[in-house]
């Protein structure tokens, strides 16, 4: 396997904080917004970010910034993702136009809603976008485990079924995410878990390039997706690697870690290589229960034509089983 290749699309395991936060002025703005097929009767009608009032900023990540708003008319509060694109980048651009077209196509209980896009650049091309997305009071996964440290195996049990549902919701309209992480599974106020941030997903239609198998979260990329080398002779469709890391993301609920490194080494692309494409299978905590370390190792199996299915891992005994289903329930 070739050791040095083109990284410029993976994402470390954290990512740096912007040194300045820019200016949110709607009134410098030109918006066009963009029609979303998506938008049901709770749908807000917004037909300029003027009828948006800017109450905080809520987080930072891939190239832009996530605020809090509130709608002037009907004090409603939403997510704003503004993203900018400086010096004319055209490839960040092109991505988040796909973003934009997949969430026009999606519209279920286990995503985040998407309200609207708005095109402050029109018809050209270096125009920056913004996303009015539902409001998640409850922050990421990610957050919940920098509090709590870990999550009990009933909390996780229902993390894992409304995940899963999403899943198969987005996998059976083609789309594949790419970037499933604690980071990207957001909570609202009832304590439910939906999957966020499109920026690198992809609607398969027949072939797949393998050029792209490199962009995500490298820590959480499948052994096919991080050595894609190994797997041109054999078409893979994207949809494991999804799987594979819900599993690693569900194992680092349980240990309250990265479960592939040891607690508080810092991640490298080599260090990762190896653990996700050499190393047998982590080893689970001995006080984890038999059922989830078997739907763990369904999940982690590294040859993705072995790994188990969505569907086949939503009738899993681990997932199958009574539980609430909400991360604030413990």
């Amino acid at each position: 396997m070739v050791l040095v290749r083109e990284r410029r699309n993976q994402q470390p395991l954290r990512l740096p904080l912007p040194l300045q936060e820019p200016s949110l002025d709607f009134h410098q703005w030109n918006t066009y917004p963009l029609p979303m097929v998506s938008t049901g009767p709770d749908s807000p009608t917004i037909e300029s970010l003027f009828d948006l009032e800017k109450l905080g900023v809520v987080g930072h990540g891939n190239g832009g910034i996530v605020y809090k708003v509130q709608h002037l008319r009907n004090s409603s509060v939403y997510a704003l993702k503004v993203l900018r694109f400086e010096n004319e980048n055209f490839h960040l651009r092109k991505k988040a136009v796909g973003e934009a077209e997949i969430l026009k196509q999606v519209d279920s209980e286990f995503i985040v809603r998407c309200h609207g896009v708005f095109d402050s650049g029109g018809d050209t091309e270096n125009g920056d976008l913004c996303f009015l997305m539902e409001y998640m009071e409850g922050g990421s996964l990610n957050d919940v485990l920098r509090v709590h440290g870990s999550l009990p195996e009933n909390v996780i049990s229902g993390v894992a079924k409304r995940v899963l549902e999403g899943l198969s919701y987005l996998h059976g309209l083609h789309i594949v995410h790419r970037d499933i992480k604690p980071s990207n599974l957001l909570i609202n106020g009832q304590g439910e878990v939906k999957i966020a941030d499109f920026g690198v997903s992809r609607v398969l239609a027949g072939t797949f390039d393998a050029s792209e198998f490199c962009e995500g979260t490298c820590a959480y990329m499948s052994p096919e997706r991080f050595d894609s080398d190994k797997w041109t002779e054999s078409w893979c469709n994207g949809f494991a690697g999804d799987v594979w890391a819900l599993g690693l993301a569900l194992l680092e609920c349980y240990m309250g870690h990265f479960p592939l490194l040891a607690p508080g080494k810092k991640p490298d692309w080599v260090t990762l290589m190896c653990a996700i494409c050499f190393i047998e299978r982590p080893e689970i905590p001995s006080t984890a229960s038999s059922e989830f370390k078997s739907f763990i190792y369904r999940c982690l199996e590294k040859d993705w034509r072995r790994r188990g299915t969505v569907t086949e891992l939503l009738r899993h005994p681990f997932v199958a089983k009574q539980n609430t289903g909400l991360v604030d329930s413990f």
